[in-house]
């Protein structure tokens, strides 16, 4: 099953995709590494988001989609516009793709248990490309 994983970061989507067949891990070639937001935010900007976002996945043909959950308060709290962000991609119509948030905490238990099996670096992926690896990765093993 092919997962994309998605990091929200300001005004970009970060997505990296990660299939799981047989019990191996591979990740399949694509161009595309961010999905942006237009800067002014309208509710144009944002359907224009969630075609591309959309686009993107029928490319693909994923059915899965795991992003990091951003906190909605403190140190780490996410950014207005990752919440729009957030919420046009899981009210995607027209598609059936599995949208789910995962938590830190969920994360972090996660690869405690089970470990990613490569360094990230040996991925060939771009460094900020990396959080969106882990959700994808802890998108095929979180119950």
């Amino acid at each position: 099953m092919l997962v994309c994983g998605v990091e929200l970061s300001g005004s970009d989507a970060v997505v990296c995709l990660l299939n799981l067949e047989m019990g191996q891990f591979s990740l399949p070639e694509s161009k595309v590494r961010k999905i942006t937001l237009k800067k002014n935010h309208t509710g144009e900007d944002l359907r224009q988001f969630q075609a591309a976002f959309a686009e993107f996945l029928a490319e693909h043909d994923v059915k899965k989609v795991a992003i990091k959950e951003r906190m909605p308060k403190g140190k780490f709290a996410g950014g207005a516009i990752s919440f729009k962000m957030e919420a046009a991609i899981q009210l995607m119509s027209g598609t059936d793709v599995e949208v789910r948030l995962l938590q830190p905490a969920t994360i972090k238990s996660t690869l405690s248990s089970n470990p990613l099996p490569i360094p990230f670096a040996e991925t060939g992926l771009k460094v900020f490309q990396e959080t969106a690896f882990v959700a994808a990765y802890v998108g095929h093993l979180a119950k």
